[in-house]
């Protein structure tokens, strides 16, 4: 069974959808993305976060947003915070550089489990 992993940002157009494509190809993984904010082109919902295994977020403002909004499912669930800033564009190689780093040690079968 793939771990569903899911990626959010503030609007769902340059960090969370290039970690979506970054992370997509992974055999293991069933990825998503999606914003915290009321203009992302994909906003978060209950139903995505139910649907995650693992979150990852950009900031810890994603993480306070998500649990103000959605405390129950906030408890539930494994969030990590990335820290990455809103200061890259849309597949930025600076910005796949910091994913590749940051994203691969909460992940299955890598050395870090």
């Amino acid at each position: 069974m793939k771990l569903r992993v899911l990626f959010l940002c503030n609007q769902n157009r340059l960090r969370s959808p290039t970690a979506e494509r970054v992370f997509g190809d992974d055999p293991r993984l069933e990825v998503r993305s999606a914003g915290v904010d009321p203009e992302a082109t994909v906003r978060v919902t209950r139903e995505l976060l139910e649907w995650a295994d693992l979150i990852f977020v950009m900031e810890k403002r994603q993480r306070n947003i998500v649990h103000k909004r959605f405390r129950g499912i906030y408890q539930a669930k494994t969030m990590i915070c990335l820290y990455i800033p809103d200061r890259y564009d849309f597949m930025d190689p600076a910005l796949i550089a910091l994913l590749r780093q940051a994203v691969p040690p909460h992940l299955p079968g890598t050395d870090s489990e």
